[in-house]
């Protein structure tokens, strides 16, 4: 029986969702006839059922292999997790007391947190529009709390060659709006704006920098209540005392622009959100519904593409045994860093692909330590901004007022972070126990039990995420098509590199395209 196009594909929206029939007509070659842009972009919802009988393979337990594994299994096919670790996540990872941080060197660290404290080496915050990967924590009833991306009680700390003191970010913040407003008032009282505004307009403007950068009557700015105080307002004479404003020359320093606009950016602007009790509540909550399908412990040592199907040789870390697994589909989802590692008979151009791709890394340094943020300086969440290879300091969010907190000392990325984790240990966590103190005088003393984080030195990651230079790479398209029987997953397949909802959406990008392939397999027959 011959079945045509129009057919095909409204049988394969009906069985497998519209993602899967747009995935199937990008695949022919069809274009999105007959699908809307908001279907095309609906989430992926395969129907039950729709891959009974099919097995596939999916290589690696981080978010992006748990949530293909969590899809196809919901559309009713046989599912294998394949992962190297002794635990789902991946790159979500949360340290805590016991955890062993090992690295390729062969050394290693034991965290000695107390109980209760945590530290997120990976992924530590939910942009509140990332809804997919939301939507996982609504699925499985993950209880999540507001993270505090931003606080105006944090500081920028300038370059310690200019010999200047912390900045509070509320100060900067609201004199640098103060200052901008007061010359853009001046250039409009002094007809300089005249071709550009009417005279009603004219006065609109004046009035509304007025309010917004609190400018004195005359239209100067003298200092705002907005930037805080050295001294509060209190009871019976005690008046509050305002900092002097900063100076224009000030607040043009280049080092201090990224702290008046982090929380502009679209991905930290708040609400940000976190899981309670550390960010592997997510992946874990995955797992306790993929117990079945895990293979923990289990390394990938060959893919081999096969004409009907896939077959992966992976070795049991602890006794060394090899296997072979045999499915008719597999989704790659651990790092290219590491795949590149894998034999396959995959073709030469995604061989090429897969070796060439460089990763970015990240390292991170977490103390243990009494609070002294809240009490010296009223920061309860945020980050201050240091002009210094570890970058910033990372407020806890949570646990206000208890008698520790995990402070994150360091998070720096690219090649600062690889010149900086080259340093013996002892070098780094001096480095960061330095900077915290000149942020918070007489506190570096405090710092506990530190740990450090290196993703280029993880084994099984090697890596953090990748930075294409433009979404057209040929590399970037090449990999989120299938080779073979294998189809490939993770952030890095995403217009949202390094963030769990890019990994999320990329592993239904690859379900979706299993699902077009097997209604159109089925459409044939």
């Amino acid at each position: 029986m011959s079945v045509t196009r129009r057919h095909f594909l409204m049988q394969l929206a009906a069985t497998s969702g519209y993602t899967a029939a747009y995935a199937a007509m990008t695949t022919l070659g069809l274009g999105a006839v007959g699908v809307t842009t908001a279907a095309a972009a609906a989430p992926l919802l395969p129907a039950p059922g729709s891959g009974k009988g099919l097995r596939v393979l999916v290589l690696g337990a981080g978010i992006a292999g748990l949530v293909s594994a969590w899809e196809l299994r919901k559309a009713g096919y046989q599912v294998q997790v394949v992962e190297a670790r002794e635990r789902v996540g991946g790159r979500n990872w949360t340290i805590r007391d016991g955890t062993r941080i090992a690295y390729t060197d062969g050394s290693s660290q034991t965290a000695r947190f107390d109980r209760g404290q945590y530290f997120n080496a990976g992924p530590a915050r939910l942009p509140s529009h990332h809804q997919t990967i939301l939507g996982y924590c609504r699925e499985f009833g993950v209880a999540l709390e507001a993270e505090v991306n931003t606080s105006r009680s944090a500081y920028f700390l300038p370059d310690a060659a200019k010999n200047k003191p912390a900045i509070q970010l509320r100060r900067a913040v609201n004199d640098a709006r103060g200052r901008i407003s007061e010359l853009l008032a001046k250039a409009a009282d002094a007809g300089a704006l005249d071709r550009e505004l009417s005279v009603a307009d004219r006065q609109r403007l004046l009035a509304f920098l007025t309010v917004y950068g609190d400018l004195a009557p005359d239209k100067s700015f003298k200092g705002t209540e907005r930037s805080g105080y050295t001294v509060f307002p209190g009871a019976a004479e005690q008046v509050g005392v305002r900092p002097e404003p900063l100076s224009l020359d000030e607040l043009l320093d280049p080092d201090l622009w990224t702290s008046l606009i982090f929380d502009e950016l679209l991905i930290f602007q708040p609400t940000m959100l976190q899981p309670v009790g550390g960010m592997d509540r997510i992946p874990a909550a995955f797992g306790q519904r993929l117990q079945k399908e895990l293979r923990l412990n289990t390394e990938v040592t060959r893919i081999h593409n096969e004409a009907d199907g896939v077959a992966v040789t992976v070795r049991h870390r602890a006794s060394g045994k090899l296997e072979t697994l045999r499915a008719d589909y597999a989704i790659t989802t651990f790092p290219l860093p590491v795949l590149a590692k894998v034999p396959s008979n995959f073709s030469p151009p995604v061989q090429q692909a897969i070796a060439s791709t460089e990763y970015d890394t990240a390292s991170k340094i977490a103390w243990q330590c009494p609070r002294f943020w809240e009490t010296d300086s009223h920061i309860y969440g945020g980050i201050s901004v240091v002009k210094h290879v570890t970058s910033l300091i990372w407020y806890p969010s949570g646990g206000f007022h208890q008698p520790n907190g995990t402070l994150v000392g360091c998070y720096n990325i690219g090649q600062a972070a690889r010149d900086f984790t080259s340093q013996p240990l002892a070098a780094q966590f001096a480095s960061s126990r330095q900077v915290i103190d000149r942020v918070h005088p007489g506190r570096g003393a405090a710092l506990q039990r530190p740990v450090s984080v290196a993703w280029h030195k993880v084994p099984y990651s090697l890596g953090s995420w990748v930075h294409w230079a433009t979404p057209a790479e040929p590399a970037y398209v090449l990999l989120n098509q299938p080779d073979g029987r294998v189809h490939f997953a993770g952030e890095y397949l995403s217009q949202i590199g390094a963030w769990q909802e890019g990994a999320a959406l990329s592993a239904h990008h690859a379900v979706a395209a299993i699902a077009a392939r097997v209604a159109s397999s089925a459409a044939t027959i």
